[in-house]
This record gives C-alpha cells, structure tokens and sequence, in this order.
C-alpha cells in the first residue's frame, strides 16, 4: 500500500488522547467476549446468570460486577433488551419517531444522536482514482467494543473497523482497498483525538459539542443513499432493510439490495449498520462478528434507557 508503514512496526503505539476510561472498557470487552459469544449463541433460550458466567469460566458474582461495570446494567437486563419481543419494539418505535420527524419538515431525527454528524460524498474523480493525491491518516485504539482502527484525511472520517483475532493487517487491508491510490501514514495521535470525540464522554459515550463530526463516504449514488439514511437511527433503536429502502425511495423487493449496501459500509458504528435487523426481529450477520453486533444493540439499548445506571438485580 502507497506510503503504509509496516503494521508490525504500530503494534506498541497509541494515540495521545485515549482515556483511561475507554482503556478500561476496551480491557472489560475483551473479557467478557467469550461470554458475548456464548450469548450470541444462546440468547433465544434466554440463559441464566449462572449459566452465562460460567461459559466465562467466572463466578456469578465476579461476572455480574464486570459485566455491569462495562454496560451500565445487569446481564439479566442486558439480555432482555436482545429479546425477540424488544427488537420489535423497537423496530416500531423507531418507525413512529421517523415519521413524526419527516412529517415535521425534518430529514431525521439527528439531534438525538450524542455525537452530531454530517456526511460528504468523495467527488466523481476522487471516486475514480481510489483516493490519489489524498493523505490518509490511520490508528489502532481502543473502544468500548474491542481494539479498532481509524482512518482520517483532512476532511474527515474514512473508515472506521474493529480488529478481529487481533489480525490488524486484515482490518487495514479492507479499509484501504478502496483507496489504493492513497498516501497512507500512521499518525494515532491525530486518529486518537477523533477517538476521544468518539467513544471518550462518560461511559464510553461520544463527548458532546463542537463542530460536527464530518464523515467521508466513498461509495456508489445507491450505497450513500443507504448510509445517510442509517446516520437517522437514533442509539437505542433498530430499523429494517425494508424500511431503509422505503425511506430512500426504493420498493421493498430492494432490501436485499439495501442489504448488500449495509455490509459494505467502510465506517462502522459511526455509520450505524449495527442498527439494520431482519423484519421478523432476528438479529442477523454483522461484518465484525454477531457477538459485537449484539453488545452494540445491547449496550446503546442500556445507555438509552438507563442512561447508564447500574442495576445489580
């Protein structure tokens, strides 16, 4: 890749502005994702406590205090909002604050997001030359959901993922695909304070104020259609494929299409595909593992509703 330092060579570095509070949370995932995953299998059968800790090879009672310490709420808690009947709440929740917002004049419900975003499209040209004579900065930090890497140019976000299994090459390698004609240079402590904006407010949250978060999306007319639309659903809530292509003018016989378009998103979370379920409430597949898609839902489920209070019940 044009101007990438060796990723064996960034393993040690982290950006100047990570708190100890994302710190701390990123330990907490990591801990806890074996249990994610067995939840990821099981969350149907709506395990006990007992049952969940031990697949984390903890007591009940160390788990529990983890567990809570990373969401804000209890296992028990945490797994209701996974449930089939709350997915579909949600799902018709979301349908009436949409609507009520477009029938206001308005072309989403932004303001409800805690980080306020707006979005750019790359230009024709750019778009042709996969990013040539563009600088791109990119950094490896941790989040509330795992170790991620960041990619900026001077005019925003281009690319945000989540590295699996530790391989940090192959998160590079999808995120820069798309930009090969690109400078690339790691800098983590210019990604690092978009990081801090990111997850660096209490609990992990985005850190509120200042300017927009300006979001650079590289992609056909029909794929930035389907992400602008995603940036509308607000945290705590899930939408359909069939609904995002209602939303962007397309029939419902496009969500397979609109499907295709979620999946290729280069900025997740930001872009929240995380939010896109299956009509019949089942969670559905997620590019950076179902298991971390669960603890996004769950996780933004928690903070929206409890507004991160701790609940040991």
């Amino acid at each position: 890749m044009p101007g990438a330092r060796p990723l064996q060579e960034t393993t040690k570095q982290t950006g100047a502005h990570e708190s100890v509070n994302i710190e701390q949370r990123h330990r907490d995932f990591d801990r806890i994702s074996v249990a994610l995953a067995y939840l990821d299998d099981h969350y149907q059968d709506q395990p006990g406590l007992d049952q969940i800790a031990d697949s984390a090879g903890l007591s009940a009672f160390h788990f529990q205090r983890l567990f809570s310490d990373w969401v804000g709420i209890s296992p028990k808690k945490f797994l209701q909002s996974l449930s089939l009947e709350h997915a579909k709440q949600s799902l018709a929740q979301y349908a009436s604050v949409l609507d009520a917002a477009y029938d206001a004049g308005l072309s989403g419900p932004g303001r409800l997001h805690d980080l306020f975003v707006t979005s750019e499209a790359v230009t024709p040209g750019e778009y042709k030359s996969k990013g040539a004579g563009v600088t791109i900065r990119y950094g490896y930090h941790p989040s509330p959901f795992g170790e991620c890497l960041l990619l900026i140019t001077d005019r925003g976000v281009c690319g945000l993922a989540f590295v699996i299994d530790d391989d940090r090459e192959d998160a590079f390698e999808h995120l820069s695909s798309g930009w090969c004609g690109a400078k690339f240079e790691f800098d983590a402590a210019a990604t690092g304070a978009y990081m801090d904006r990111i997850f660096g407010g209490p609990g992990g949250r985005p850190r509120k104020g200042g300017a927009p978060l300006r979001l650079i999306l590289r992609g056909s007319v029909f794929q930035t259609k389907v992400w602008r639309a995603l940036l509308a659903v607000p945290p705590g809530m899930l939408t359909t494929y069939q609904d995002i292509a209602r939303r962007i003018g397309y029939p419902a016989g496009a969500a397979r299409a609109v499907g295709t378009a979620n999946g290729s998103n280069l900025i997740s979370y930001l872009i929240p595909c995380h939010r896109v379920i299956r009509k019949s409430g089942a969670i559905g597949g997620y590019r950076w593992g179902r298991s971390r898609k669960l603890a996004m839902i769950g996780w933004e489920a928690a903070l929206s509703e409890g507004e991160g209070e701790m609940d040991r019940v």
